[in-house]
Parts: C-alpha cells; structure tokens; sequence
C-alpha cells in the first residue's frame, strides 16, 4: 500500500472524529440554551433517577469544565461539570441521566461495564507505551518496534470497542429513566435524544480512529518487510 493511501486513510479517520466532535458541541450548545419543562437541575434529574432504581451509595459531586461529567465507578461519585450540575437545560438533563446510566450499571454489575473495566489496566499500559515504540520505529527504522507499536495500541482500540456498549447502553438507559419520572417532555425528546445520540457518536469516531491507525500501522510495518 502506498504512503499516500495510507495517509488518506489516517486523515478520513481523524476528520470524521473531528467532524463529529464539532457536531456534539454544536448540538450541546443549541440545547443547552433551551430550558427543560420541568425546571430540574441535572443534578437533581440524576438525584431522581438514583434515588428511583434503589442506588443510594453515589453521590454526586460538581467538578470543573466543560462536558467533563463522568462516574466514577472506583468511587462511586457521579461528577457533574458546573454547567450541567446547576443547569436547567435540556442538555444538562440529558448528559446528567446518561451519567446516572452509568451508576446504575455499575449498581447492577452489568456485564458490559465490568468487560470494560477489566480491560482498563491493558489500555493504559497500550496508550503509555504504543507512542515509544511507534517513535522507536521511525528513528530507528524498526519494522519490529513498528508492529509492536501497532499491537500495544490495538489495546487501547479493544477498549474503545468495548466502551461503545457501554455507553449506548446507557443511553438508552438514560431515556427510559427519564420517561419513567415523567421528566420527558415529548416537545423536548428530539433535543434529549440528540445530545445523547451526539455523545455517543464521539466514542464511535474514537474507536474508528484507533481501528484506522492499529490497521495503517500493521499496513505500513507490512509495505516495509
């Protein structure tokens, strides 16, 4: 395969990731400016959805930043970026019931979640040592160090794949919690589900990245033998 194939395919991967980044904050900004029907906080939307499935060990905390909500499953903190945890928006409720979605999986020891944080250890090691073994590889002329690049990186992309579950999963979770306490508004559903479905896309565009650089590497490492 020519370089410049291999080049096309890295810069279709990485311009649909970022593509699709820009789209998610496109559409977190339209509907961040919208209020929910309901008035609730984010934090008080996730608080309800917790509190509704039995989980009273997560709290939920407020953290700096932007879209840098997340659960912490090691310490069972459900963390909320300040504009989402005070905010009344139709994406501050959406974002906060994904977040919860993730609570309750781990509440429940789902399947796909454990998958994944088993694997957490192997896709760190891989996105520590993949980038000096790749470097090793050019400075070195390594189709060795090459191929052991590509194959510690392929750690981080099974990681990618196994998050793509997870959190379409919760998702999914996240309307039907909603729907459940009747925080639903069906004016509002088209704008809930397309945060949601923006978020999750992003976790697509990474995971076609990482599965675009395992192949361009092994290709390369391949052209070179």
């Amino acid at each position: 395969m020519s370089n410049g194939v291999v080049w096309l395919v890295v810069a279709i991967a990485f311009g649909g990731s970022w593509l699709v980044k820009r789209w998610l904050a496109s559409t977190y900004k339209k509907w961040s400016r919208v209020p929910n029907t309901f008035g609730v906080t984010g934090a008080q939307t996730a608080a309800a959805i917790l509190k509704g499935k039995g989980v009273n060990n997560v709290r939920i905390e407020k953290v700096r930043g932007k879209l840098t909500d997340h659960y912490d499953p090691a310490r069972d903190i459900l963390r909320l970026s300040r504009t989402n945890h005070d905010s009344t928006s139709v994406a501050a409720m959406a974002v906060s019931a994904h977040e919860a979605g993730h609570a309750i999986q781990d509440y429940r020891d789902d399947i796909r979640l454990r998958l994944r944080k088993w694997f957490v250890p192997f896709a760190a090691m891989g996105g520590r040592l993949s980038p000096w073994f790749i470097g090793g590889a050019f400075i070195f002329s390594s189709d060795f160090l090459l191929r052991l690049g590509a194959f510690m990186l392929a750690g981080t992309m099974i990681f990618q794949l196994l998050t793509l579950p997870v959190e379409f999963n919760a998702s999914k979770r996240a309307l039907d919690n909603l729907e459940a306490l009747g925080l639903a508004d069906p004016a509002q559903r088209k704008g809930t589900r397309q945060v949601l479905t923006a978020a999750a896309l992003t976790y697509v565009a990474a995971a076609a990245t990482s599965i675009a650089w395992v192949a361009t590497l092994f290709l390369m490492g391949r052209s070179r033998g």
